[in-house]
């Protein structure tokens, strides 16, 4: 198996720029004209469901979805969703759109124009039957928008394009230890990215801490445990600090954690929230050296020593 990599020293330090301590988060250009925290964030959240929806119709990646969300969200934490001095904001689902083509473009999963047009007037008119054409008001009016928002975006995000995805990272990390074959636990870290894209999570962590925070809750949901190498823990060996990864997975579990899943299931939220201190009673991810099993073998040979 091969050592896991660190981040790039540019890609990382480009990174730092874009993250932010929940209080930062409270200060947002909308919060700061005058809106609710709760209404900024419930217009997020419906600019990032748009999104995925418009994204499952055109049959959009996953990982493409997820840095859309990502543009998306840096998008306003510089710019305001609310009305000032008679100036006309974007909306959030015309921000989400944007966001979606350039991710698309980014990520080389690129669509015609006329058909992430068509998926947006359905999406945002909830109707999958909408007939769209170039005839249509509707159609340019998107058509216009999005064009000209792209530039808008580009600014607001300082034309800073590269976007680690956690997928991969996730997937690094699984095969690193030999457990990418694990479906439960390759399905319950996979689920919490996926959930993360809805939130403000990559605003607060590096993409490199989502995808440790996925398989610490992916491990404690099933049980699974990763051994030490020379008497360092999983998480130092990828270079993320354990109370990083408690804070992520705390954050995670304080939206998600009353929300039953649609097969009726246990949520693997459930019990995910810990202390975010060192207590060693908590480390139930971590297999230490000396709780490492002997084969017979070595058993035998010790008793006979």
């Amino acid at each position: 198996k091969q050592r896991p990599k660190p981040p790039t020293a540019v890609l990382a330090e480009a990174e730092q720029q874009w993250i932010f301590t929940e209080d930062e988060l409270l200060q947002t250009p909308s919060i700061v004209d005058g809106m609710s925290p709760q209404e900024e964030r419930e217009r997020r959240n419906k600019g990032i469901n748009f999104i995925s929806q418009v994204g499952v119709m055109l049959k959009l990646p996953q990982i493409t979805l997820s840095t859309a969300a990502v543009f998306f969200n840096r998008f306003l934490m510089r710019n305001s969703l609310v009305v000032v001095n008679g100036s006309k904001p974007l909306h959030h689902y015309q921000i989400g759109a944007t966001s979606l083509f350039l991710a698309s473009k980014v990520e080389e999963n690129c669509r015609k124009m006329k058909e992430l047009i068509v998926a947006c007037c359905r999406v945002a008119q909830k109707n999958p039957g909408l007939i769209v054409d170039e005839q249509t008001k509707d159609f340019w009016r998107w058509r216009d928008t999005i064009l000209y928002s792209e530039d808008v975006l580009l600014e607001s995000i300082c034309f800073d394009l590269t976007v680690e995805a956690p997928h991969k990272l996730l997937f690094d990390i699984l095969k690193y230890y030999r457990v990418e074959h694990d479906k439960r636990l390759r399905n319950a870290a996979w689920s919490f990215i996926n959930d993360s894209s809805m939130t403000q999570l990559c605003l607060l962590f590096t993409s490199r801490t989502i995808a440790a925070a996925a398989v610490y809750c992916g491990a404690r949901l099933c049980g699974v445990v990763f051994a030490d190498e020379h008497g360092r823990p999983w998480w130092e060996v990828q270079g993320v600090a354990l109370r990083d990864i408690r804070r992520a997975c705390n954050y995670m579990a304080q939206i998600y954690e009353d929300v039953l899943p649609k097969d009726g299931g246990e949520s693997i939220y459930v019990g995910l929230r810990t202390p975010e201190d060192d207590d060693p009673r908590f480390e139930k991810t971590r297999l230490r050296g000396s709780q490492t099993p002997q084969t017979p073998a070595a058993v035998a040979l010790a008793s006979a020593e």
